[in-house]
C-alpha cells in the first residue's frame, strides 16, 4: 500500500507497518541494524495532514506515527514519532484497526485533528484526560454513526 493509500483510507489509532523490503541485518551490525530500523517499523496513525502550500513550493500531504515512548519511573522523557509524506518510497499496511467500541481522544488545533490517545472505554477515556490535563480534547467511539465524516465527537 502506498503512502497515499494510508492517508486516504486508514483511520486514526490504526497500527501501521512499513518497510522499505531489504532484509534485516544480523544485530552484530549494529550500524546497519540502525539503519534498517529508520526505513522498517511499525506505529500507531495519530495524524494526517493535507498538502501545505509556501509561497515557493507545497508540501505534500503526510501523516504521524507513534512508534513509541522511552520513560523513566513513570515519567515519559522522549515520545518517537515519525512523519511520513505522500511521495515515500516506503511500503505500508494496515497492521491492525481500532476495535469497533474503543474509544480515541483527540484534540484540534490547526485544522488538524491528532489522536493523543486510544482508550478501551469511555470511563478509560476520561480518567486519561483527567489524569494528562487536556482540557480541549474529545472522545470519539470507535464504529460510531458518522465517524467518517467526523461528527461522532463527544465533549470532553
Amino acid at each position: 500500500m502506498s503512502a497515499n493509500t494510508i492517508i486516504d483510507t486508514a483511520p486514526l489509532g490504526a497500527l501501521i507497518r512499513y518497510t522499505d523490503g531489504s532484509p534485516k541485518p544480523p544485530a552484530r551490525f549494529t550500524k546497519k541494524l540502525a539503519a534498517w530500523e529508520r526505513s522498517n517499523g511499525v506505529g500507531r496513525l495519530v495524524k494526517k495532514e493535507p498538502p501545505r502550500p509556501f509561497p515557493t513550493w507545497t508540501a505534500p500531504a503526510s501523516f504521524t506515527l507513534h512508534e513509541g515512548n522511552f520513560s523513566s519511573e513513570g515519567v515519559i522523557l522522549v515520545t518517537i514519532m515519525r512523519s511520513h509524506s505522500a511521495d515515500s518510497r516506503l511500503v505500508f499496511e494496515v497492521a491492525e484497526e481500532p476495535k469497533a467500541g474503543q474509544v480515541r481522544v483527540l484534540l484540534d488545533f490547526g485544522g488538524n485533528t491528532e489522536l493523543l490517545h486510544l482508550a478501551e472505554s469511555i470511563t478509560a477515556a476520561e480518567l486519561w484526560i483527567a489524569r494528562e490535563g487536556y482540557r480541549n480534547a474529545r472522545l470519539q467511539v470507535v464504529g460510531a454513526e458518522g465517524e467518517r465524516a467526523g461528527e461522532a465527537g463527544i465533549a470532553a
